[in-house]
Parts: structure tokens; sequence; C-alpha cells
């Protein structure tokens, strides 16, 4: 601006150095080459003359281009001045590489009137006590990220600059003030008086309980305390506009000889003036770097449930860290930690308790020691390790689908060809006991794929209209022989009981799973009750982050008098492989196949545990109505089958992807009288059926198969053979059709794996 108001930098120069210089350059390039023609002097002489002429000539055009290049930019800045800039409410400038203002908004005008300076470091000294480093470290970043940003604390409060990287190497600064604006995060909202202090012991901050509690705004330390230095961890004379007040104050170095200073109302008591420690409203802990833990507050005593924390290690107080305990507070002492919070579990027996900790270093009586703030987390990680678990149940579901859908298939073809072999060997055979193993443990395998597929709520149920009471009465004996001698099984039954819709085989492998866990639970003996009620709720009962909804209810409660379930322990035994027994007495599948039958079933299952008292199982069914739906009886269909000894007449289309199961399905419809026409996909089957004398009776097919999809071609066949019967079969059970049944008429399904009789059967009861 060289020397100029800074009112004038908004209007473009017209004499600029660079203008002085290259019209000084031009004028003694002419003369040098005029020189020789006014004055006589030797040829060699005026030859060099006019060659050094040239040359400034050649400088001056150098000179000239840049000076456009110049004033291109200041011509770029003063049209994105009138653009936005102007309208800014805080000071903008535009600079060049060289820290020159090529032109500042109004507020710039209004910020900094009376500076005499044309660049930007000099404009901002009169706020900045070093601007130059500020800028130059600014600039840098912002030539490699193209802007950067710096708050800078000053005598008047915070600072924040921010520069823009322009075209033709311009740079848009911009100056806001952040009046007095919390130095650390949440600061200003703390409980406990805070002031930030500068090396020369000004007031830089103040938060609102600070403010309130001294009255008004203070400039300077001295202001505010009767003895300087204060003494950290001691009482200080606080000087309030009330009048003096008694502190405890803690002291938390800064970076560039700023300090915290953190100070708490003391109380007068007939001992003398004590801390408000004990009452703050934040839980507190003060620690030595060793873990040693100095002293509690009654909030923090009430958040870790306990009564005395003195002389305790923090790591017994509180786990999951991942790492020791002492290297994350050593870290911190020493500064080298970054002032972050953890989340800890906290070592409780009566429930389960998660706290965020966030370590401040202090100074007391030349002692570092760390405070610790506690924040209750425990509903943030609750519903994180919701959230989690649903991520998890469903991937788990996902699994057990393609593990139940290949499982299945293998072990159809495993016990259909065991069935084929059984049938041509007597019990007197030598080979009929291994046919046996092979057969059962086959078997055993499918029921595992059924509680896989049970726990993800995919599984194949058959609801029938049940009256529990029966349902547990066939039962009995069942449950009588499974709890032993020492154990008693007691009955209770509402006289007044009403109907449910249940897979009665998956309830009995309920209530059979929560009486063996009873008897486990008692090895001692004792009494496990089993009772059946109707409850009608008026209002939504929420237990558990479920709710059931208002309605008629049965209810079954299974409770034994055993060991009970801890609470930590309690809201995991739903989880799958989890259990509480030891290492072989458990698969942890037990509780989570129930859970899972019960809610595919659409009921509600709770639990209640005291230790050393016994464990109660709630179970809610809703009442099944008559006008609910028809399809009530339908699995009662292939109850009336015929024996599988009848031989049966007529055609089967039998498509199927799995080479294995194709073989045995169309040995087994064989040699039951069936003639059987082979597919191994939906496009071989459409092709099979394009023959107009073709005459097929049953469609047996595969529901998810390369190409297109069992339900697709079925229905694309019906259109030329309507009134066909089809059979569904899949690996994959009834969650193959997605959300709702295929609208295929005549249609059933059979879940994979299923045996000989099983398929001969089906598809007898769909001829007839």
């Amino acid at each position: 601006m060289n020397g100029r108001p800074l009112s004038h930098v908004p209007k473009l120069r017209v004499q600029t150095p660079e203008q002085m210089r290259l019209v000084a350059t031009f004028v003694v390039a002419v003369l040098l080459m005029l020189l020789p023609i006014v004055v006589p002097v030797a040829d060699w002489i005026g030859r060099a003359l006019v060659a050094v002429g040239i040359t400034l000539l050649g400088v001056c055009a150098m000179i000239f281009a840049q000076s456009r290049s110049r004033q291109g930019a200041r011509a770029m800045a003063s049209e994105l001045l009138t653009g936005f800039i102007d309208k800014d409410a805080s000071p903008s400038f535009v600079t060049d590489g060289d820290g020159i203002i090529h032109a500042c908004n109004s507020a710039a005008l209004k910020r900094f009137e009376g500076s005499e300076s044309d660049t930007i470091s000099g404009t901002l000294r009169s706020v900045l006590a070093n601007p130059s480093a500020v800028l130059f470290r600014l600039q840098s970043r912002a030539k490699l990220d193209g802007s950067a940003r710096e708050d800078v604390i000053t005598r008047r409060g915070t600072l924040r600059l921010a520069v823009h990287e322009m075209a033709n190497g311009s740079y848009l600064w911009r100056v806001e003030d952040m009046g007095d604006r919390p130095v650390g995060r949440g600061t200003d909202v703390s409980p406990i008086p805070m002031i930030s202090v500068g090396r020369t012991g000004a007031v830089l901050f103040m938060n609102e309980a600070a403010r309130s509690l001294i009255g008004e705004r203070v400039k300077t330390a001295e202001r505010l305390f009767s003895t300087l230095p204060v003494m950290p961890g001691r009482i200080n004379t606080l000087l309030t506009k009330t009048g003096p007040v008694e502190v405890l104050v803690n002291e938390h170095s800064r970076s560039q000889g700023r300090s915290e200073i953190y100070f708490m109302k003391a109380e007068v008591a007939d001992s003398g003036p004590h801390t408000g420690f004990e009452t703050l409203p934040v839980p507190l802990l003060k620690i030595r770097p060793g873990g040693e833990v100095v002293s509690v507050n009654r909030m923090a005593m009430r958040l870790l449930g306990i009564e005395q924390a003195e002389g305790v290690q923090l790591g017994q107080l509180m786990e999951g860290l991942g790492r020791p305990m002492n290297d994350w507070l050593q870290e911190t002492a020493k500064g080298l930690a970054p002032h972050k919070s953890e989340f800890l579990r906290v070592s409780r027996d009566d429930r389960e308790v998660f706290v965020q900790v966030t370590l401040t270093r202090v100074i007391e009586e030349g002692e570092v020691l760390l405070m610790a703030v506690l924040n209750d987390a425990t509903e943030l990680k609750t519903l994180e390790a919701q959230f989690v678990q649903s991520q998890k149940m469903q991937a788990i579901g996902q699994l057990a689908g393609g593990v139940a859908h290949d499982f299945n298939n293998l072990l159809t073809a495993i016990s259909g060809h065991c069935d084929l072999l059984l049938l041509r060997h007597d019990q007197g055979d030598q080979d009929y006991g291994d046919l046996i193993q092979i057969h059962e443990n086959a078997n055993r395998a499918a029921a595992l794929v059924s509680q896989l597929l049970a726990f993800s709520r995919k599984q194949t149920l058959l609801p029938e209209v049940l009256d529990v009471r029966e349902t547990l009465s066939d039962l009995t004996h069942l449950l009588n022989r499974l709890v032993g001698e020492k154990v008693s099984l007691t009955l209770s039954h509402d006289p007044v009981m009403r109907s449910i819709r249940a897979d009665k085989r998956q309830l009995e492998q309920v209530l059979m799973n929560l009486v063996v866990n009873a008897r486990d639970a008692m090895p001692s003996g004792g009494e496990i009750r089993i009772e059946t009620e109707v409850v009608a709720l008026e209002a939504p009962l929420e237990r558990d982050r479920a709710v059931v909804p208002p309605g008629e209810w049965v209810t079954i409660q299974v409770s034994d008098a055993g060991t009970g379930i801890a609470p930590d322990k309690l809201q995991k035994v739903f989880e799958p492989f989890y259990t509480t027994k030891r290492t072989g007495e458990g698969t942890g599948l037990g509780l989570s196949t129930a859970y899972g039958i019960i809610k595919q079933t659409g009921g509600f299952i709770f639990v209640d545990s005291v230790v050393g008292q016994g464990t109660k199982f709630s179970l809610y069914f809703p009442v099944y109505r008559s006008d609910a739906t028809a399809a009530a009886s339908a699995p009662k269909v292939e109850k009336k089958a015929k024996p599988a000894a009848q031989h049966g007449e007529g055609v089967v289309l039998l498509v199927e992807d799995e080479a294995p199961v194709r073989a045995f399905a169309s040995r087994a419809l064989r040699m039951r009288g069936y003639t059987v026409l082979e597919a191994e996909s939906a496009e071989d089957a459409l092709e099979t059926l394009q023959d107009p004398n073709l005459s097929v009776d049953v469609f047996v097919t595969d529901v998810i198969m390369p190409g297109m999809d069992g339900p697709t071609w079925v229905r694309e066949a019906l259109k030329e053979r309507p009134g066909t019967k089809v059979v569904f079969v899949s690996g994959y059970s009834e969650g193959a059709f997605g959300d709702a049944e295929p609208d295929v008429p005549n249609s059933v399904f059979l879940a994979k794996p299923f045996s000989l009789s099983q398929l001969t059967e089906t598809v007898q009861s769909q001829l007839q």
C-alpha cells in the first residue's frame, strides 16, 4: 500500500512499485540507444551501448508481462471482492504469495482502521505478537491442501485465521473473532469452574461455572487470587464480586505457556475448610500415575458400586482397556497420550455398568496426579451391543441357511441311499447294524441343522391348534424320565385354558430344553414347577427391550430353585453357543433354539433369575382365534397319507439340480411304481413338457436352482397344464420362498432331508 491507509486498498493502485521500475528501465534503455547518435563515440562503444539498450528493452518486456499478471490477479481480487467477500461479516483479505494485500472488504477496513501496512503480516501485528510465523505456517499448508485454518489465543480472546489458495497465486484470508470460546471440548458446560490463563497472567477464557462463581468477567489472574502463584492441591482465596471465597485449586499445563486452573468451592466446618469434592455432581476419581486411587467422590462411588476406594488400584475397579491399565495412566501422566476418552467395564457383580473415562493431568503440591471424570455409558454400550448382536444374529442366520441347504442336500442323498440299502438287507444281515448306524447319525446331523434353522427362525414349522394342557400331559412321562429321581416335577394348569397355534414337536423341544436346564441347575435335587395361565394384557408389556402387545396370551412358566444365573450373564443366555455349564456339558444351542422357535411362532420368552434362589422362564403365546385363519388343519393332510408300502401309478417329472439327490429320488419313486422323467434344471423341464403327447401327473421340483427357480418354471408350465399337482422340495426349508408362500395351486412343501417313505407318501397324497 506504499504507506497509504488501508482504506485505499479496495481500489487497485495505479502507480505500483512494479510500474515505477518498468518506466525507469524503459527510459534507461532508450537513452542508451540514443546516446551514440547524440554524442560522438567510437563505433565499438556505440554498438555496445545499443546492445545494452536492447537487452534492457527485453527486461522491460518481462517486467511488463509480470505487471500485467499482477494486474490480472488484482482485477480478479476486485471482482471477487465485489462478488461475496465484501458481504462477509468477518475481515477478509486477498493477497499475493508475498503477503501484499490486493484487496479487502468493509469489515477489514473497520476492524483494522488506522493500519499503515500494505501486507497481511503488518496488518495483523496489531492483534498478534508474531503473525509472520502463523501466516507462513498456514500458507504452506494451503499450498498443499488448498486451505488451512488455525485458532490463535490472544489477550482479547480466540482469533481464527483461515486461508484459501486461489488462481494466479493469490490467497484469500479470513480473520474471525471467536471471543471467549472453550479451550477444551465441553469445558463451557462443565459444572467445575475453570479459567484459562496465558503466560503473562492474562485470563483468556472463563467457563460458565467460573463466571457464575466469580460474578463478573476478569482480565488477569491478579484480580482473582489474593496471592500468586496459585498453590495447586491447597486452599486458595478467590476474590469474587461478592467477597473472598475459599477454593481448592488444580492446575493443568497446556502448550504455549498456557494453563487451565480448576477450582472447587471449599466449605467451612468446625474442623476448618474442606473441599466440595465429595459433593460435586460429577463422578470423579483422583489417581496416581501408578494406578493407586487417592480419592473418590460420592457420585463415583455410587456409579462404581463401592463404599471405599482409597488405596485400591484402578484396574480392580474397571477393566476392558485391551492393554495394561498402568501403560495408559503413565502415558497420560507424561503427556504422551492424546486427550481422548476410553470406554471401560466396571467390575460389579450386581449389574453390568460401562463408563467413559476421561483423564486429565494435574499437579498438587508438586506431585503429578490424574483426575478421572466418569460418565455412565451403560445405555450407549447396551445399544451398541444390541446392534452388534443383531448383526451377529443376522450373519449367523444367513450362514445357517446356507449351511442348511448344502447339508440337507448331502443328508438327503446319504439317508436316502441308506434307505435303499436297508430295503435289501434283513435284520440278520451282518451289514444291517452298520446301515442303521449310518441312518441314525444322518438323523443326528439333520437335527443339528434343524437347531441352526430354529435359531435363525428359518425352520419348517407345521403349526396346529394345541391345548397346552394336553401337550404337557403327553410329555409328562418323558419329562419325569429326564429329571431323574432327585428332582420332582409339578404341573399346575389354569382351569380356563385357551388354545394356541404352534408346532407341537417344536414346542415339546422347547419345554424339554427348559426342564433339562432346570434339572442341571439343581445338582442336589429340588422341585421344577410348570404353570400355565391365560393372561389378558390391557396395556403393552415392556420387558428386556421387547414389547408384548395388549390382548390375551397363554403363558407357560418353568421355574426351579437352583443355583441361578448371575446378572451379567443373564442377558446372554439366548445367544448361540453361550452356556453357563462346564465344558462338555452343554452346546449353547438349547436356549437359542428355544428363542428362535418361540419368536417364529409369534410368541415371547423372558427369564428372571436370582443367584442362589432359582430361575424362571416365562413363555407367552398368542391365543388362537378360530376366525383368524382357515389354514390350521392344512398340515393334517400329510398325516392321513397311505402307508408307503402301497404302489402308485402316474407320471412324475422330477426336477433337481443335485445329481445324488435326483438319483435317490428317482429310484425311490420308480420302486413304488411311478414313471419318472428326470430334469436337472427348470429349462430342461420346460423343454421336456413341450411334447403335447406327454402326460405328467405330478411335478416334484427343487425350489432354488441355477437359472430359473422352481415356483417360476412351475407357473409357466401350469399355463399349458393346469391342474397338475406340485411337490416343492428344498434344503432352505420354507424360507426359500421369501416372505410369502408361492401362489401355486395344488402344491405342498417337503423339506430336505426327506426319507424314502416321506417322499413317496407325499407324492401319493398329492395324486389322491
